[in-house]
């Protein structure tokens, strides 16, 4: 059997994340011209997944097929984090400190009214939520 060519994927770091992988994974090819030059097709490509994860979600697919959507969603925001210049772990970092923080008043507020977040609805989750964003801001 011959030996197969060295790619220019190989020997990525063991310790990186899957989201900082794809981010690499598209670098490395992006070196050799494997890229869009414009923001406007990574997008479109945004789009395309979701319309093809939506497909999935709302049809009878094959078992596995929604993980596979979802991979080839997340890999889509991968590369515009990179072609954006953002440390998509950076990020997703911050997003979920703020989630963490929100949720937070969320379980606050609705101790003040004697209750947990099990015993709301979510419409009342909802309104809390949506006061803690405008505070923020």
């Amino acid at each position: 059997m011959k030996d197969r060519q060295a790619s220019l994927l190989d020997d990525l770091p063991p310790d990186l994340t899957e989201l900082s992988r794809a981010v690499e994974l598209q670098r490395r090819a992006a070196r050799v011209g494997f890229d869009w030059n414009q923001l406007a097709p990574v997008v479109a490509k945004i789009r395309e997944e979701l319309v093809e994860l939506e497909m999935e979600i709302n049809g009878a697919g094959e078992p596995g097929r929604k993980q596979d959507e979802l991979g080839d969603l997340l890999f889509a925001v991968a590369n515009l984090a990179r072609k954006l210049e953002i440390d998509p772990e950076q990020a997703l970092r911050g997003t979920n400190r703020k989630f963490r923080r929100r949720f937070g008043i969320v379980e606050t507020e609705l101790a003040k009214r004697g209750k947990r977040p099990e015993d709301a609805c979510l419409e009342e989750m909802d309104a809390i939520w949506d006061h803690a964003k405008k505070y923020e801001s």
